[in-house]
């Protein structure tokens, strides 16, 4: 029989590095991003934080596309996109809006893939929304 210890003492997640481009590159070689797993709870927020209420139907909308962004800038350790002279070099201000600027669609798109996966997402995201969403 199992003991409780496992759950006392979990593995915690790594920081993974994530080679988004070739773009970004210091002597010669790319420079990775480094993301983290994010939480249910962490999860939870942001869904929160991106659904609203119409208020003539009553119905829940989700914005989905800046959930998505803003998971993604959640889950960011390196480069630290709250950075005053990162966020200046890009012209804008805030987490998302940098990353927004700085990536390209297809980089966007392998990041995000990478901090579902590292969150342990290995089905659809939009099917653990609607569960979360649902619960």
């Amino acid at each position: 029989m199992a003991s409780l210890k496992a759950f006392l003492n979990p593995i915690t997640p790594e920081e993974k590095e994530v080679i988004v481009s070739e773009r970004f590159q210091e002597d010669g070689k790319p420079v990775p991003f480094r993301i983290r797993a994010l939480t249910q709870k962490e999860n939870e927020q942001l869904v929160k934080k991106h659904t609203r209420v119409d208020k003539k139907t009553g119905n829940e909308i989700f914005n989905r596309i800046n959930y998505n962004h803003d998971m993604v800038a959640s889950a960011v350790v390196f480069p630290d996109l709250t950075d005053a002279q990162l966020q200046k070099a890009y012209n804008v201000a805030g987490e998302i809006e940098l990353l927004k600027n700085m990536l390209l669609i297809g980089e966007f798109v392998t990041l995000a893939a990478e901090v579902q996966e590292l969150s342990g997402l290995d089905k659809d995201i939009n099917d653990d929304i609607e569960d979360v969403k649902n619960g």
